[in-house]
């Protein structure tokens, strides 16, 4: 329902805005540029569909194999203590638990393209739990505030940007990075417990939670230790090394189970192409809204008005040029990415806005592309707290990454 009003908001406000710079400035470019928006946006919409139908066909194919091979049935008795309390209403046991662990395992580092099909063979699972099926369950919304909160342990392509802009130390980010997607992810998995009634102060929450701390500060003092080059090549060879080691395991458990390997890995390839099909108008949908609200101007305002405000309060403005990135994140991972680039380009990749860019792009992940995507690939249209936990999660990873990058380079 907040997803419907936040979708007609980008139309109306459009509108009134461009109706406003047609009258009033005299823009008689504004409405043909938001017309563009919209055939280019549904163009992309399209595209980026097609463009998944492989990705999704391969890692649904290996999904498939893992079944069979029992390995997501192993991963689920392994995660069962932590996510029994994360996900109550999945029974014990399940092998959506094995699907949620790597899908969050390809995000932590930064497998976008392998997350993404891992997510929605997820939602699948717990769709079949599902008792009304056109309205998000519990453990729908907790899964989608841990992908929205981006939790990423290796920014591979944010330090690939830096390296393509001329930064000095592409890799002086990394810490910012991981320590402002970490409270954002610790603050989605607060909130929704409270929304949720789900008790985090027990035995087992608290030592994980901690675990998570202790693992997070001990990659930060890795990495620490190694120079530019030598991060980029370890954390790199780290996710793809990772990522092969899980396709050859799904493949390898298979062969030990005596499954038929490459019938079970076409089986669930069909999979991916039906799924591809069926998020295009939920891409769409999304996209074109965001394009028109992008055309008219109404961004534009919007940063305007944040400046004049910190201004107007005493406040420093250095952080403003970087918010379009930030404002852009929730509803566009391309749009905001081309804001980064934007800001490197116009600030200097070394510059104070462009480096904040940069940690605003790893710090959260694209909530409303995620929850089109996701909740669109099952066909759930009633979201509930899904879009207020979201976007709570991407406000503290935007509030940290501010004091964060102040700390480090202000």
């Amino acid at each position: 329902m907040v997803l419907n009003y936040i979708w007609i908001a980008f139309f109306v406000v459009a509108f009134v805005i461009a109706l406003f710079r047609l009258v009033v400035m005299g823009d008689t470019e504004v409405f043909p540029e938001i017309m563009n928006s919209t055939f280019a946006s549904s163009k992309t919409a399209f595209e980026i569909s097609l463009g998944l139908t492989g990705v999704l066909s391969l890692w649904l194919g290996i999904m498939k194999i893992g079944e069979r091979g029992g390995v997501v049935n192993a991963l689920a008795r392994v995660l069962s203590p932590v996510f029994t309390r994360l996900f109550p209403d999945i029974p014990k046991g399940h092998p959506v638990t094995g699907s949620i662990f790597m899908n969050i395992a390809a995000n932590m580092l930064g497998l976008d393209n392998a997350a993404t099909p891992l997510g929605l063979k997820a939602m699948e699972q717990m769709q079949t739990l599902n008792t009304r099926k056109d309205t998000a369950t519990n453990p729908m919304i907790m899964f989608l505030v841990l992908n929205t909160s981006g939790l990423t342990i290796i920014p591979v392509s944010i330090m690939v940007y830096r390296a393509q802009m001329g930064a000095a130390q592409p890799t002086d980010i990394f810490i910012p990075i991981l320590l402002a997607t970490f409270f954002s992810t610790l603050t989605g998995i607060i909130v929704t417990s409270i929304y949720q009634r789900i008790n985090l102060l027990n035995r087992v929450m608290l030592l994980t939670l901690g675990g998570l701390c202790v693992a997070v500060a001990a990659v930060m003092w890795g990495f620490g230790r190694l120079d530019k080059e030598q991060m980029n090549i370890v954390s790199t060879s780290v996710a793809n090394i990772l990522l092969f080691t899980i396709i050859i395991t799904f493949i390898l458990a298979g062969v030990r189970k005596k499954v038929n390997v490459y019938d079970a890995f076409i089986e669930g390839a069909k999979d991916g192409f039906s799924t591809a099909v069926r998020i295009i108008p939920y891409l769409v949908a999304i996209l074109v809204g965001i394009g028109v609200f992008r055309a008219s101007g109404a961004m534009d305002m919007l940063i305007g008005g944040i400046k004049w405000v910190v201004e107007a309060c005493g406040g420093n403005t250095d952080f403003v040029g970087a918010l379009p990135t930030a404002l852009m994140k929730p509803l566009s991972g391309s749009g905001a990415r081309g804001m980064m680039v934007d800001a490197m380009t116009t600030y200097g990749a070394d510059s104070f806005v462009g480096r904040l860019s940069c940690i605003f792009q790893g710090s959260t992940d694209t909530t409303f592309y995620i929850l089109a995507v996701y909740f669109g690939s099952v066909g759930v249209r009633y979201t509930r707290h899904a879009v207020a936990c979201g976007l709570l999660a991407d406000l503290a990873g935007v509030i940290a990454a501010i004091a964060i990058c102040y700390m480090f380079f202000g």
